[in-house]
């Protein structure tokens, strides 16, 4: 398991994920595997080898509105919902509550106090 209070992944948020897997499939030598998310598409897992080093999250819909594409990190946390709560009190935005993905982890969305974006995950 990955240790409290470090970067644990990132993900590529884009408009254009065969683009990006083209890009970095010949830049970088990754190679890639569809996982369905049910109505929200299709999440592509990087691998680099038998590690899997990064994720491609398709940017769609109206959320999306006026963001541009990004990388977005991922910090593990011991307990997601007890460090959520500290965070929202010590003046954090959800952005998204904690939700589960089956064999990842339980996973939320927030912007810090300074405006940055990210993911916290307890993972499984």
């Amino acid at each position: 398991m990955v240790g409290h209070a470090t970067f644990c992944w990132n993900e590529l948020m884009t408009r254009d994920v065969e683009k990006a897997r083209a890009f970095y499939g010949k830049c970088l030598g990754w190679t890639f595997s569809d996982m369905p998310m049910g109505d929200d598409g299709v999440y592509t897992i990087a691998d680099m080898g038998d590690s899997q080093v990064a994720g491609i999250f398709p940017m769609s819909g109206p959320d999306f509105e006026g963001v541009p594409e990004h990388w977005m990190s991922y910090i593990a946390v011991d307990d997601i919902d007890e460090r959520l709560e500290l965070a929202a009190a010590l003046g954090a935005q959800i952005l998204r509550p904690p939700f589960d993905v089956p064999g990842v982890g339980r996973i939320a969305l927030l912007k810090d106090v300074g405006g940055a974006a990210q993911g916290w995950m307890t993972p499984e």
